[in-house]
């Protein structure tokens, strides 16, 4: 028996990543998958690869920055199946230079606030409209250290940051109701988006994460942070609501 048997999850992000590495977990726990984002083609590679091995999915296109791609991400899912009992806001980019408050630029903002904190916002709000219909449901938002200890470009800090108050936000307001809301906090993650030049970082900020961080520990697999959302995607963490669970290896110590 599958540890998420009957459970409809929608990943945002799922092309690549930690989103795909879940995407595959879940589906091989028994949940119906719902993928979404931006890019199509990697999108249907995760998609049959799930079905090759005998799992459930459905692919929508998305980009959760537009609140009528995530609209449309929840209705098609409840098209498809009738319910959402599981949403794992995971979507998120990460500007390039790791530029501090005094060098950010507004370009840089826009575009990480879109995604990283707009899209989590309106993929939730559409979420617990059909988890409110059943009195159950659990939200995980994909997080990072740099929203809780601000290591990382400002831009970046303050959109994670955001996600850590709606986490707390989301978790009180329904609060003994059956749904709620948590968040994972990673520190750097072997993925596509974390890969940067290092001659594109700004140096002086660098510096400053290395003096709040040990960089010598193991980093993050996509696998390691999926085998934490499983957990809190499933009934085994249903008296967890509002955390914020940091995976680093204890970088942050």
């Amino acid at each position: 028996m599958g540890r998420l048997d009957g459970k409809v999850a929608i990943i945002t992000g799922s092309n690549s990543g930690v989103g795909a590495a879940a995407a595959k977990l879940f589906a091989k726990e028994g949940a119906k998958v719902v993928i979404s984002a931006r890019r199509l083609p990697q999108l249907e590679e995760v998609a049959a690869e799930i079905r090759a091995n005998g799992g459930e999915v459905l692919v929508v296109q998305t980009d959760v920055s537009k609140v009528e791609d995530a609209e449309n991400l929840i209705a098609k899912t409840v098209e498809a199946y009738g319910r959402v009992d599981v949403l794992v806001n995971n979507a998120g980019v990460l500007e390039a230079g790791l530029k501090p408050i005094d060098c950010y630029e507004d370009e840089d903002l826009e575009w990480v606030l879109g995604i990283n904190t707009k899209g989590t916002l309106y993929c939730t709000r559409a979420a617990v409209k059909e988890m409110m219909k059943n009195n159950s449901g659990s939200i995980i938002n994909l997080d990072s250290v740099a929203g809780q200890f601000g290591t990382g470009g400002a831009a970046y800090v303050t959109s994670k940051a955001a996600v850590i108050g709606l986490t707390k936000h989301t978790a009180m307001r329904f609060a003994g109701t059956g749904i709620r809301c948590n968040s994972i906090n990673p520190s750097s993650i072997a993925t596509p988006m974390a890969k940067t030049d290092p001659a594109t970082l700004n140096q002086d900020m660098f510096g400053q994460m290395r003096k709040h961080m040990n960089l010598s520990v193991p980093i993050c697999m996509p696998e390691d942070v999926a085998n934490i959302l499983l957990f809190l995607a499933s009934d085994e963490s249903r008296a967890i609501t509002g955390q914020v669970i940091v995976s680093d290896f204890g970088a942050t110590l």
